[in-house]
């Protein structure tokens, strides 16, 4: 199976939207994405995320020109940037804020969303829950991975975040999102102005370099994981006598950069950043095998495995065959859909035409 993983079982992972731009926060990256258009290829930035401002809970862009970012029952509000937490102000949610599934801003105010009740709240300040408002949400608004918001039109104006003259161009900005699990049309995101009403959304394509930076979204771009044994060599005896058989074979070691380092050509990594292009596509690899099986991924760990750049090594072998004996070497694969990306280290020699049928790989944490 393939799929976007739900913003439920990725802690410290969220899509905002702030002024013209959305925001993709990836703690485990330890980088956000930003883009001006999660349907385009263009205009798509890498920025490092303080440690201070990683695994939050919920992170929201406020039409104040601010980031706010929740963890447990309090939040901080940044001013500006994440790349520093400077000028950082922690506030406690009001009991009635607390507990929520998703959080946002939309239309000067704040959005609460308790999916299993299917209800939403809205309020003007998650501190006092002033001017507070519940509605129930529309059913087909309820099976949303991710939700966020643009704040009011006149306030970005007023903030500088958007020139009057643009108004034409983002005005389409000034809605609700939410991103729809993946089906036969690929992963999409839609686009509402109220969550309760019976409105039929305007419906949009995520773009595959977008698609790339989300947890699990390498299995949609690039296919689900798989991991295999691939025979590299078969030796035979042939004779009615034993025969030492003592070679070197060539195997391939490491992971494929050249392929998977396409995955961020379109990226503009800040220079400030504390990842570097090729890191950060190993990084994203490396996790998409770590996921379950749901989402795309093996389950298994691979961070123990060379990462190096793929290249050849020589392996001294020698051992005996006996008369008309055959062996069979195998070398473990992991890849993403049909492209072979990691080349394992290890080696297993057989008397089994058939491949193995063990993972060599530990487990994964759940």
């Amino acid at each position: 199976m393939s799929g976007i993983i739900p913003k439920s079982k990725t802690k410290g992972t969220d899509i905002c939207g702030q002024g013209k731009y959305f925001y993709i926060f990836r703690s485990d990256l330890s980088c956000y994405m930003r883009t001006s258009d999660l349907n385009s290829d263009s205009d798509i930035s890498i920025f490092s995320l303080h440690p201070a401002c990683q695994d939050g809970d919920h992170y929201l862009g406020g039409w104040d020109g601010c980031f706010y970012i929740i963890k447990g029952n309090n939040y901080c509000r940044f001013c500006r940037y994440l790349t520093t937490d400077s000028e950082a102000e922690v506030y406690s949610l009001h009991p009635n804020c607390q507990g929520g599934d998703h959080y946002f801003s939309a239309y000067d105010k704040f959005y609460i969303i308790f999916q299993e009740k299917g209800i939403y709240r809205i309020t003007s300040d998650m501190n006092t829950d002033s001017d507070a408002e519940e509605h129930d949400l529309h059913p087909d608004c309820r099976n949303g991975l991710y939700y966020w918001g643009m704040g009011f039109i006149d306030s970005l104006i007023f903030y500088g975040m958007i020139a009057a003259k643009e108004l034409k161009r983002f005005g389409r900005m000034n809605r609700i999102y939410f991103l729809k699990p993946a089906s036969e049309w690929g992963v999409q995101f839609c686009s509402i102005t109220d969550l309760s009403d019976n409105e039929r959304p305007k419906v949009y394509s995520v773009h595959p370099d977008v698609l790339n930076f989300l947890p699990g979204g390498l299995s949609v771009t690039k296919g689900p994981a798989f991991g295999i044994w691939e025979n590299i060599k078969t030796i035979s005896n042939d004779s009615n006598t034993p025969v030492t058989w003592q070679k070197k074979i060539t195997k391939k070691v490491g992971w494929n950069k050249e392929k998977m380092t396409q995955i961020t050509h379109n990226w503009d990594i800040a220079a400030s950043g504390s990842i570097e292009t090729g890191a950060l596509a190993k990084l994203i690899t490396n996790l998409q095998f770590s996921i379950s099986g749901e989402y795309g991924g093996s389950h298994v760990r691979t961070e123990n495995e060379s990462w190096n750049e793929m290249n050849e090594e020589e392996e001294q072998l020698s051992f005996v065959l006996k008369p008309n004996e055959s062996v069979y070497l195998w070398q473990y694969r992991m890849g993403l859909g049909e492209e072979p990306v990691l080349f394992c280290r290890d080696l297993k020699i057989t008397s089994d035409p058939n491949p193995p049928t063990e993972v060599p790989l530990p487990l994964a944490q759940s």
